[in-house]
């Protein structure tokens, strides 16, 4: 009787690890079937890099730096002064601010959220710079932005219509 309950005792636990693993197998956070994340992010004075380091440690993600070629400086950035470089950049739709480099490994990963300050009620156009520099396609693509007044619906819609070609996911206010 001892073997008996032994041996039934021996099976439970082996089914029950059979189970488990079956379980793991199709569970996300599985290192073996684990999507990998990227953060990339542009962020002219700080405070959308402060947001995408956040998203990258909630998403345990990688993160890219959308870097321009020339930095922004303040007078760049006076929204107020109609010949800015911004204010430029932002009523030309064709601007494709340059930027420093490429995200070499952008093959490596599923989703990639794109983080922007909101400039205009919409994304800064070295965005579209980015997303016409690599290949995005059959990844998500998410977005994130922060901004002192506007919402990112506006960005997320524009972005989707000028790029219907990729898959679109969630999008973000992350003040």
């Amino acid at each position: 009787m001892k073997k008996i309950t032994l041996i039934i005792a021996a099976c439970c636990m082996l089914l029950t690890a059979c189970a488990q693993k079956n379980n793991r197998s199709n569970d996300p956070q599985n290192d073996n079937n684990m999507k990998k994340t990227l953060v990339a992010y542009f962020s002219a004075t700080g405070t959308t890099k402060a947001a995408a380091e956040s998203l990258a440690a909630e998403y345990n993600a990688d993160i890219y730096e959308i870097a321009p070629e020339v930095p922004y400086t303040a007078a760049d950035l006076d929204w107020r002064d109609k010949t800015s470089r911004s204010t430029i950049e932002m009523q030309d739709k064709s601007s494709r601010p340059a930027i420093k480099g490429l995200c070499e490994n952008i093959a490596d990963y599923d989703t990639v959220w794109i983080g922007f300050p909101v400039w205009w009620y919409t994304a800064p156009t070295i965005i579209n710079t980015f997303i016409e520099a690599h290949d995005l396609g059959g990844k998500v693509l998410n977005v994130f932005a922060t901004s002192g007044g506007s919402d990112v619906k506006g960005s997320y819609n524009d972005l989707k219509k000028a790029y219907p070609q990729y898959k679109w996911g969630e999008s973000r206010l992350m003040n």
